[in-house]
């Protein structure tokens, strides 16, 4: 799935499938919410989704991804 583009800000939206509690939302919004660059998170419980939007200028999706996976939270694929 490519990120969709608009000057500059990328958003991109996921499947999850180790989204399975509230502590999993919270975690993945933190984690990413830190993330330089990311100016929207949203983590969905019940639909297992992540979607991101971030500025293509101080971020790639290549990036976030990799930080999904080192915190446990790998995109499906």
């Amino acid at each position: 799935m490519t990120p969709n583009q608009e000057g500059g800000m990328s958003s991109k939206t996921v499947h999850v499938p180790n989204i399975s509690c509230g502590h999993c939302v919270k975690t993945i919004e933190r984690e990413l919410g830190r993330a330089e660059g990311v100016t929207s998170v949203s983590a969905v419980q019940d639909s297992r989704s992540v979607s991101v939007e971030w500025d293509e200028e101080r971020t790639t999706w290549d990036a976030l991804r990799a930080l999904l996976e080192e915190i446990n939270y790998p995109p499906a694929t």
